[in-house]
């Protein structure tokens, strides 16, 4: 499902024009990117929790030059709650 599928779905459900679908949308995934990026976690009860996890540094090799590069860092995690979970089976 692409973002513009998930506003034709949510439009009429909310009783919104698309266009203000996506901006409430936009605006939503805006707000998760920020809280994550101060290392917030969000919680959306029933859905689940988006949050920040710390990655052990690792050493590859950059494919043109075959130096080796130290990568370490943060990535984004989400943890489906119990209802999502029940939801999917």
């Amino acid at each position: 499902m692409t973002r513009v599928d998930l506003v034709n779905r949510m439009a009429p459900a909310a009783g919104w024009s698309k266009a203000a679908t996506e901006r409430a949308l936009r605006a939503m995934v805006a707000g998760i990117r920020g809280s994550l990026k101060r290392g917030e976690p969000v919680t959306l009860v029933g859905f689940g929790t988006f949050g920040v996890a710390r990655r052990k540094p690792r050493t590859m090799r950059n494919p043109r030059t075959g130096q080796a590069v130290a990568v370490a860092g943060r990535m984004p995690r989400f943890k489906p709650s119990k209802e999502l979970k029940q939801a999917v089976r």
